[in-house]
């Protein structure tokens, strides 16, 4: 599926639409730090490094694209955007790494000021691409599709990302953060991530679907629990293509996890691979994630390249590591790059997005993303 995806945008993607402006600033502005306002280093040019939640890495020994490598021995750092293109990144220096303490919600300062972003969808666009969904689930042809806006604005050259990082744990518990700088392979990530794309342990595999998002679980809507369960059901029939007859099972349906300011309504869905199930298997039979594509997942990408203007990039694939150093004991720990910021060259973007079904409401879902 990596691959079929790839070629799936590359055909379908349209292109030319002109991005609006909106002003709002998701974080304070990232002030530069002492080396580079001295103008000693720019962001591309400081030292490869990975951080997971308790994980470090450092030494940049191989950059690859193809997926089959993440079956060779050695520590993995991964990058999978959601069209399908891949980056592996493979460490020489791993160490442990205590997490970072995460302190209450806050609002931003006012003396921020308002920064200027460009959106891939403006509001109406937004609404109409809602309305579209709604209109195929009332056809029959889908039943959930998650609809996206890329948002992007110029930084300076010595723009810090790991200030950002910084800023982004302090006020974020995200299970599955990560930093990534890999300047050689034109990494650049800091992701926040609360939701589980695969682990695996041994030849244990785990999804963690997250489908239904509030203040309170009070407020949760029946529609975020329906949602769930479809999504859910989805990932269970995606692990079963790769995993031992009779092992997929669903471990806590709709189980809520709490972070500072929302909750979460979680899935999880285990499963024994095959034996001999290489990595480019696994990532065909589940990639993209069912929680940030749709269902059928097949029709939702169709929607999704119709609606969507630009590719999402990294924005709702995986980032995260595949860890073959003990090769009687591989692991991994991919998350949905979800809560991600990343750059290119002078452009920092963000995604958001939201999943619809028959019981959104086209105004509000273009509100949420306001």
């Amino acid at each position: 599926m990596v691959s079929n995806v790839k070629t799936f945008f590359r055909d379908a993607r349209r292109t030319g639409r002109d991005w609006p402006t909106i002003t709002e600033s998701p974080f304070p502005d990232i002030r530069r730090t002492r080396a580079h306002r001295d103008g000693t280093m720019t962001a591309m040019e400081a030292e490869a490094h990975a951080r997971f939640r308790e994980l470090t890495a450092r030494r940049v020994a191989q950059v690859e694209k193809d997926p089959r490598v993440l079956d060779q021995p050695g520590f993995w750092v991964v990058a999978l955007g959601f069209e399908g293109d891949l980056t592996a990144v493979r460490f020489d220096d791993v160490r442990r790494a205590a997490p970072c303490a995460v302190s209450a919600p806050r609002k931003v300062a006012a003396e921020h000021p308002a920064v200027t972003w460009r959106s891939s969808l403006d509001r109406s666009a937004y609404v109409e691409g809602v309305a579209a969904v709604r209109n195929a689930i009332a056809d029959g042809t889908v039943y959930q599709v998650n609809v996206c806006r890329i948002l992007e604005r110029e930084i300076p050259v010595r723009f810090d990302l790991d200030a950002l990082d910084h800023a982004v744990r302090q006020r974020s518990s995200g299970k599955y953060g990560a930093r990534v700088l890999v300047p050689e392979a034109g990494l650049d990530i800091v992701c926040a991530s609360p939701e589980l794309y695969l682990r695996r342990v041994g030849g244990q595999v785990t999804s963690g679907p997250i489908k239904g998002t509030a203040k309170t679980l009070a407020q949760m809507l029946d529609k975020d629990y329906t949602e769930n369960v479809m999504i859910t059901d989805l990932v269970r029939n995606d692990l079963q293509r790769v995993c031992r007859p009779g092992t997929v099972r669903v471990e806590g349906l709709c189980t809520p996890e709490r972070y500072p300011g929302s909750v979460h309504l979680v899935s999880h869905v285990t499963g024994t691979l095959a034996a001999d199930t290489p990595w480019d298997r696994l990532l065909a039979a589940t990639f993209p994630p069912g929680s940030v594509s749709g269902a059928p997942k097949h029709t939702a990408l169709q929607m999704i390249s119709s609606i969507e203007p630009v590719d999402r990039e990294i924005y709702c694939g995986a980032v995260g590591y595949v860890d073959n150093r003990d090769p009687s004991d591989p692991r991994a720990e991919l998350a949905v790059a979800i809560r991600t910021f990343w750059r290119t060259a002078r452009t920092l973007r963000l995604g958001v997005g939201a999943g619809i079904t028959w019981a959104s409401d086209p105004e509000g879902s273009g509100g949420r993303l306001t």
